[in-house]
């Protein structure tokens, strides 16, 4: 259970500890902190999509009558699973290049 409490808090926690290996100024970790929020937009951003081409698809696919409809429904579903994927390979990509900026042993910010 304090495991999982952990991780859940340091999921959510928007700035890790920083302690730089070269000289970085307090620019450089801003910096750092805004390009991993947006990293996390650009995926909640790829979720949408994704939901939406699936609603999409799923609502084409429940007509009555388009058959030719029905096509573009699983061209939809099938956008939606790779975008998703596409998604969150770009986001685990960008934060695993983004963790040798971060040790987690110190919270302090070098000077």
């Amino acid at each position: 259970m304090g495991r999982r409490r952990s991780l859940i808090r340091s999921a959510l926690h928007v700035d890790h500890p920083f302690e730089n290996k070269d000289q970085m100024i307090l620019r450089d970790h801003l910096a750092l902190v805004r390009t991993r929020l947006a990293n996390e937009r650009t995926l909640l951003s790829y979720i949408r999509s994704t939901l939406y081409l699936l609603l999409g698809g799923i609502a084409l696919l429940k007509l009555e009558g388009f058959g030719d409809l029905r096509l573009v429904g699983f061209l939809a579903l099938v956008i939606s699973f790779v975008s998703i994927l596409i998604g969150v390979y770009r986001y685990v990509t960008l934060r695993k290049s983004m963790t040798k900026y971060y040790r987690p042993a110190s919270g302090q910010l070098s000077d």
